[in-house]
């Protein structure tokens, strides 16, 4: 992937240095020349395309946003409510992430969306102790925990 962003880089400084014009615009036609360049010589290399790989983070900073947002207005509602009605609790989420690193983004994202947070993770990294403000039903929100956040990071390394 590295080597796929240096190489666009290169054309679109490549490109500029051709056209004798050192402007944003040219940049940018540099570097949609370099995009089409590498698309026509993917299949001479085994690697993915490196947008893939940048589209797949976009959509897993997108999808944080989303959570926090959504995570923040259920916190204040229950913050606001005259009766605290939440049912505080501890449940075990089984993750299908093999890698340290990845278990550990698992674990920040989880953390950082209110109401939710990452006690321990087992030695072997397969198992999370989450604490929820608001437990309705713990498969439920093990499913939600797969279904966004694992799902997301899966595209980003694998």
């Amino acid at each position: 992937m590295v080597f796929q962003i240096l190489l666009n880089l290169m054309i679109a400084l490549l490109w500029m240095l051709l056209n004798n014009d050192w402007s944003g615009s040219r940049f940018t036609m540099g570097i949609l020349l370099g995009i089409v360049i590498l698309l026509v010589l993917r299949k001479f290399r085994p690697e993915p395309f490196y947008l893939k790989r940048i589209w797949a983070i976009l959509k897993l900073l997108l999808l944080f946003m989303r959570e926090l947002i959504v995570s923040s207005f259920a916190v204040i509602h229950h913050i606001l409510r005259p009766k605290l009605t939440i049912r505080p609790g501890i449940f075990v989420y089984e993750t299908a992430l093999k890698s340290d690193w990845e278990v550990t983004i698992l674990s920040c994202l989880i953390c950082l969306t209110p109401g939710t947070l990452t006690l321990e993770i087992s030695g072997e990294g397969q198992m999370l102790y989450i604490h929820a403000m608001d437990i309705q039903d713990a498969t439920l929100l093990s499913e939600q925990i797969r279904g966004t956040f694992e799902k997301a990071i899966m595209e980003v390394t694998q």
